[in-house]
């Protein structure tokens, strides 16, 4: 039977949440990421049909760990994130330095000055 939990976590928490679910055997799905007066990001894993999302709000001037270390596919979503909405990502492997995309303007998606 399919199920779904959001659970709302610190940034702080970010690496340690992750590190539990590998652990226990979910596999990343996908992270996501939207501006809402501020930055909020979705990281979904799945086992089984039972699907955790793990959300965090930011502010846009926050920085976050990678989770690169613990599931090495995810630096094509951080990559991404970085780069269209500007998010602060430490640690990418490999980190593609705001060049997976080309386009014409810095972060198009995030905070607009």
């Amino acid at each position: 039977m399919a199920s779904e939990t959001l659970k709302e976590i610190s940034a702080s928490d970010l690496l340690t949440e992750t590190l539990k679910l590998k652990n226990a055997g979910y596999r990343l799905v996908a992270i996501s990421s939207t501006y809402k007066e501020e930055m909020e990001l979705t990281y979904s894993f799945d086992l089984n049909y039972e699907l955790v999302n793990l959300r965090l709000h930011i502010d846009t001037e926050a920085e976050l760990d990678s989770i690169s270390i613990i599931y090495p596919y995810s630096f094509l979503y951080e990559n991404e994130i970085k780069e269209l909405f500007g998010i602060k990502i430490n640690g990418i492997t490999p980190d593609y330095n705001n060049s997976l995309y080309k386009i014409p303007v810095k972060a198009p998606f995030g905070v607009q000055e």
